[in-house]
């Protein structure tokens, strides 16, 4: 550590993560189901059974995904301040022969 105290300022930007959610889960899920009922003929109820029931599941798992996602664009603030970070100025010079 060096002993001289350094200033530093504060970021410029703000970072707006989005928020969690089941639904990618889910919709990976739904989409497995309805693939696997392609092959799980016979197996408790006729295969397409599984299909139609993943594929009902993939679509509320990605509306809920879509529904999230502008959830998340209409949360952003409409203007942010930005405050440019100060980079240091450095000469550039061609290498010494």
């Amino acid at each position: 550590m060096s002993p001289e105290h350094r200033h530093i300022p504060e970021p410029g930007e703000r970072v707006h993560p989005p928020s969690s959610s089941w639904a990618p889960a889910v919709f990976a899920f739904a989409l497995a189901l309805a693939v696997c009922g392609i092959f799980a003929e016979g197996f408790m109820v006729r295969g397409w059974i599984y299909s139609i029931i993943g594929g009902v599941i993939a679509l509320f798992a990605l509306r809920a995904m879509v529904k999230g996602s502008i959830r998340d664009y209409y949360r952003l603030p409409r203007k942010q301040h930005v405050r440019g970070a100060v980079l240091p100025v450095e000469q550039i010079s061609p290498p010494k022969r």
